[in-house]
């Protein structure tokens, strides 16, 4: 045991610097150890932020779309109404052509009665129609 207390003054020194080295190993692992968390919970958390950032980007390009898709939607259906009236006047506007080349020929017909009737009591020549419809009376009186 004499030896162990004669080597004291080496081992003492010993011992306090493998404490010690010990020790500044121990806060150097605990400080490594921490700056690897924070990097990492800096990469995830510029990670989330990237992800976020992203579904940001596609969310607003979703909504744009669907805000497009819904206005060519109400153009569609504004185009399709509109067509739909302007069908509904082409009909009607062809009727009234119908019904003014029917008026047109019955007019055209009666005045042939009357020109006959005329002839008939009346020995000269017809009068002159007007030039709004003598073509038509010219055409229908040749044949």
């Amino acid at each position: 045991m004499e030896w162990l207390i004669s080597l004291a003054p080496i081992l003492g020194p010993l011992f306090g610097m493998t404490g010690v080295l010990g020790g500044a190993w121990m806060v150097h692992r605990r400080e490594s150890r921490k700056n690897r968390k924070d990097e990492r919970t800096a990469q995830a958390s510029t990670y989330v932020t990237s992800v976020q950032t992203v579904t940001d980007g596609f969310t607003q390009l979703l909504e744009q779309q669907r805000a497009m898709n819904a206005q060519t939607l109400e153009r569609v259906t504004t185009l399709e109404t509109k067509q739909t009236a302007l069908e509904r006047k082409v009909e009607v506007l062809e009727e009234e052509q119908r019904q003014w080349r029917r008026w047109k020929a019955a007019a055209v017909d009666y005045i042939h009665q009357l020109r006959g009737t005329l002839a008939k009591f009346y020995s000269g020549p017809p009068p002159t129609p007007p030039r709004e419809i003598a073509e038509d009376l010219v055409d229908e009186a040749g044949l």
